[in-house]
């Protein structure tokens, strides 16, 4: 593998691993914000 090619799969891996903890934060947020509102409801 040329260093080019060394330079392309780590940005794209460091973009996906971007994505992904995006993903996995909005996951979080959505999580929380359900357990606040059915703690509200008094369902749980």
């Amino acid at each position: 593998m040329t260093p080019d090619d060394q330079d392309l799969i780590r940005r794209r891996q460091k973009s996906r691993a971007l994505v992904m903890a995006l993903l996995l934060g909005a996951f979080a947020i959505l999580v929380f914000a359900i357990a606040l509102t059915k703690i509200r409801q008094g369902m749980v």
